[in-house]
């Protein structure tokens, strides 16, 4: 009946047609740039496990087959490469090492749903030590490498953890002088001088064959600690279908090969080394370089070595390559693919030309969600932009940007009390829907019940529906391409991590007999991500904080240090008593601008230096580097 509607008043019909992106032909245009196999990417879908959550009771299947890589082509020789001592872990070493990590878990009696944390740097190892542990059903607990002190032993006892396993580039004194030693945590391997209820790698014999395991069905694979966006660091639940998702989308998103080498110096208590990059290795037959630290120096040599065709970064990672002198080895890679998160649009083209890497792929991912209810790739080399979402058919995949409070992220509503879409060009939060009934779109959350909660809205788009916060500030353009605006909440990004404003705050407070501290992050001009700036509490002008550095160090990774430290006589405060910061974070950290004693880091001396002036302008003028 209403056909005869559209003919007899075609031109309200017209109307409604510029209603859509002004620039719609170009963005139809851009259809062809989507990867020509894009049919075949969806075909593979089917042949993802049936039964999601018995992967790893499958495991032994697909780890029995690794044998018959490098039987069958030179090219899967290798599964595994350290490129600090050369050591190459075959597949078959691989699955012998970690068989023997399983069988001395089920000996020290650690079955499936214990909980033990993994305490390693970078390494072939770290890889067969989770392995090993998932073989056994035990989860692991991927424990931050970097952390010391408080952090460290709220790391390894939020999961529950009844044992640790650590490296001996860890030391051991990194645990004894804990509070870790009451038993509850009371093992861990490694080969440096033990305490008497802890055991030696090298003085146990383990079995090495996997016929004798049982391979536990459990969800749980291991844990991977986020920041989030507020409060300390939290344990974030990966299941083991959501890992096979992960890796596997990559493989076929960004078109890798079995031939692939990929080359990472990304931490592996991260996913992204863990699950993007060594995924790859583990489903897909690709082989892995493990470098613990980057080294720009290093970094072309390594990749013309083990000739890589794709590696990993973060956006600090390339501005470092681009810092460097233009060497040989750059123009003599074989690389293909960059994959990562965090390369700003004003370095990409640069980094692109001067490198010739044919492809960056950007993604944008939270660790605590879902590949299909969070995540974002660029398949298609649009500058800047972290992902895409159709305008056209916006319903398709369950992401959207809501307009906030820009200063708390609180959620905007309107009469009906749903949440208010932003327009294009427009920053609002990312917000991925929830389904519990659908393995791609259900949120696992976080081993805290509380943190899983508060990450959780309703009633955001339709009246009963769920959402998960991302906590991130995006902005979408008119074709639909988004791009990361900024970190919300408590955390702040630098050097490549994700620095807990709450943590650094408790350490501070307690070096200086519990004062009144708000950690927040500032721009550096030039700098990626946000450096800390302490504003502390000092009513009668006798703190010093030239010494204050070295009492940080052995407290906090390096990366958590504050850059600036702003005294003042007194901190506002809230009406339910909470400290504010809004209003410093705005006022920044130019001495004209702010009335109080600023101080700086000075990196060669190790201290923090009154900032006057001249050095403001030389930090703003890229001469001072931290």
């Amino acid at each position: 009946k209403k056909f005869p509607k559209f003919y007899q008043n075609p031109p309200n019909f017209s109307a409604k047609f510029p209603k859509f992106p002004p620039n719609s032909v170009n963005f139809i245009v851009k259809f062809p740039k989507f990867p020509q196999n894009s049919i075949n990417f969806i075909a593979n879908f089917p042949k993802f496990p049936q039964n999601a959550t018995k992967f790893i009771a499958n495991f032994r299947n697909f780890i029995a087959k690794f044998p018959k890589f490098h039987q069958n082509s030179p090219k899967f020789i290798a599964a595994l490469v350290d490129a600090v001592s050369g050591a190459v872990w075959t597949f078959r070493h691989l699955d012998e090492f970690s068989n023997a990590v399983a069988h001395l878990c089920r000996h020290l009696g650690y079955g499936p749903g214990a909980v033990v944390a993994v305490f390693m740097e970078s390494c072939p190892e770290f890889v067969a030590v989770w392995l090993g542990l998932a073989k056994a059903g035990v989860e692991a607990a991927l424990v931050n490498s970097h952390l010391r002190r408080e952090g460290l032993l709220h790391g390894l006892t939020c999961s529950g953890a009844r044992a640790v396993v650590y490296g001996t580039e860890m030391g051991a004194g990194e645990l004894r002088g804990e509070q870790v030693s009451s038993g509850e945590l009371r093992r861990g391997w490694g080969g440096a001088q033990m305490d008497s209820g802890e055991l030696r790698w090298d003085q146990v014999e383990p079995e090495r064959d996997g016929e004798g395991l049982r391979w536990a069905q459990v969800n749980r694979l291991f844990y991977i600690y986020t920041s989030g966006t507020t409060g300390m660091p939290k344990a974030a639940i990966v299941v083991h279908s959501r890992y096979y998702r992960i890796a596997a989308f990559a493989y076929f998103a960004f078109r890798m090969r079995p031939d692939d080498v990929i080359y990472t110096c990304l931490p592996l208590y991260h996913s992204a080394g863990n699950i993007l990059g060594v995924g790859q290795c583990l489903l897909h037959g690709l082989t892995v370089v493990i470098r613990p630290k980057f080294s720009a120096s290093r970094f072309w040599d390594d990749c013309v070595k083990h000739r890589c065709t794709i590696f990993q970064y973060i956006g600090e990672l390339c501005r470092f390559l681009l810092a460097q002198p233009v060497s040989e080895a750059e123009r003599r890679h074989q690389l293909r693919l960059a994959l990562g998160n965090g390369l700003r649009a004003q370095l990409w083209p640069e980094f692109q030309r001067r490198f010739q890497i044919p492809q960056i792929g950007e993604f944008y991912g939270a660790t605590e969600s879902t590949e299909c209810n969070c995540s974002l790739g660029n398949l298609d080399g649009q500058v800047g932009a972290c992902g895409f979402n159709s305008r056209i058919l916006p319903n398709v995949y369950p992401v959207r940007l809501v307009k906030v409070q820009p200063d708390t992220l609180e959620l905007l509503r309107d009469s009906r009390g749903l949440c208010v879409p932003c327009a294009p060009g427009e920053p609002g939060l990312l917000v991925g829907r929830i389904d519990q009934r659908d393995p791609l779109r259900r949120f696992d959350g976080y081993v805290s019940a509380g943190a899983t909660r508060s990450k959780i809205a309703r009633d955001v788009l339709a009246k009963g529906d769920q959402a998960y916060l991302s906590g991130d500030v995006l902005v979408m353009d008119d074709l639909g391409y988004l791009y990361f605006r900024d970190r919300g909440g408590d955390t702040f990004r630098w050097r490549g991590e994700n620095v807990s404003s709450t943590e650094v705050e408790g350490a501070l407070s307690r070096l200086l007999g519990q004062a009144d501290v708000v950690v927040y992050g500032v721009e550096i001009p030039g700098a990626e991500g946000r450096a800390g700036m302490a504003a502390i509490a000092d009513p009668h002008s006798r703190l010093d904080p030239a010494g204050l550095y070295q009492a940080l160090v052995p407290v906090l990774p390096p990366y958590a240090r504050p850059v600036f430290i702003r005294l003042l006589p007194h901190l506002d405060t809230t009406g339910t008593f909470k400290l504010q910061k809004t209003r410093l974070r705005g006022e920044g950290w130019d001495p004209r601008l702010v009335p109080d004693r600023l101080f700086v880091l000075d990196p060669q001396r190790g201290r923090y230096v009154p900032l006057d002036g001249e050095m403001h302008a030389r930090i703003c003028a890229g001469k001072t580097r931290f």
